[in-house]
């Protein structure tokens, strides 16, 4: 016998969260549990703001109507919205026992700002010394200088950047000029430096600055594929889909001798900790992208390791359908 549970959560953000044009107060999001002769598995729903093209609403209803179908017995294909397929694939995941609990706990420590702080924490760091720094929120100039730094202070840091396509070529290339030479091969990739992949990949050739895929991956018609200055691609099974299309991607990344980083999209506690397994799983060799923990100030339900972050238990959500 089957039976299902969706739970409906908001849990509040840190101040200062700003998504591309809005300031993002709360995160809001579905949990999915899914029961079936006495095994059980769970996935978190959560899609971002800005970034997904689905909202909670589309997706909580898009899950109820898969969830009819699975406890009729049904197998429902994959859900269009990627949220929902995600979430659902990482529940019928466990429920199977693919899923297992070891993890990848190592975090790319995030920079959004101030260099001190980040310089701190890596002296902290023991082993591997990779960070992500935001870029494109300042003037490009302030970006470079900011890098130039970091590298400069931390001899053996590697060092992941995102524009989200924020740059023209030219503001692009105001960034490189003010990134020595000798540190560029120190940069593990720049994600998605310009607002074109032709231009992107334009500005990997002439700096030698490596890039890596993020949006592109989502575009229709894009391909993954071995070119010139592409070092990664990014992943973030929110924005992308169910696990099954996660490690196709995957796979073919590896053919085309490309890294790939699992990445969060601001999950709460409950799907880092989903995310960090997955990292394990499927990309053991590559330090994942999930420094985004304290952005929200509860954990749910799941709590990240040595976390004092204050945690909402299941009793405290709302439930949205239960079969």
């Amino acid at each position: 016998m089957r039976t299902a549970t969706l739970y409906r959560f908001r849990l509040p953000m840190e101040a200062g969260v700003i998504l591309r044009y809005q300031r993002l107060k709360t995160r809001d999001g579905l949990l999915v549990h899914l029961q079936e002769n006495g095994q059980q598995g769970w996935g978190e729903i959560s899609p971002l703001p800005e970034f997904s093209k689905e909202t909670v609403e589309q997706a909580g209803d898009a899950t109820v109507e898969w969830l009819k179908q699975w406890c009729l017995g049904d197998e429902p294909g994959e859900s269009e919205l990627p949220s929902v397929a995600f979430g659902v694939s990482c529940a019928l995941a466990e429920l199977r026992g693919e899923l297992l609990e070891e993890a990848d706990y190592r975090k790319a420590p995030l920079c959004n700002g101030d260099p001190d702080e980040l310089i701190v924490r890596l002296s902290e760091m023991s082993g591997q010394k990779v960070a992500k720094v935001k870029v494109g929120l300042y003037e490009a100039v302030r970006d470079g200088m900011v890098v130039n730094i970091l590298l400069e202070a931390v001899p053996d840091l590697s060092l992941r950047l995102d524009a989200n396509r924020s740059w023209s070529r030219a503001k692009a290339d105001g960034f490189a000029k003010y990134v020595d030479p000798d540190y560029r091969h120190r940069i593990a990739f720049l994600e998605e430096p310009c607002q074109t992949p032709a231009e992107s990949l334009a500005f990997a050739r002439d700096t030698g600055i490596a890039i890596a895929w993020d949006e592109s991956l989502r575009d229709e018609g894009f391909s993954v594929e071995a070119q010139e200055g592409v070092a990664a691609i990014v992943i973030k099974p929110t924005l992308t889909g169910s696990l099954a299309r996660c490690r196709q991607l995957i796979s073919t990344a590896r053919n085309a001798g490309l890294e790939t980083v699992i990445s969060s999209s601001i999950e709460t506690s409950f799907g880092l900790t989903q995310l960090a397994r997955i990292a394990h799983w499927l990309t053991p060799a590559t330090i994942p992208g999930l420094d985004t923990l304290e952005l929200i100030q509860s954990q749910l339900v799941r709590c990240w390791p040595d976390s004092t972050i204050p945690v909402t238990g299941l009793d405290e959500l709302e439930i949205a359908w239960r079969s």
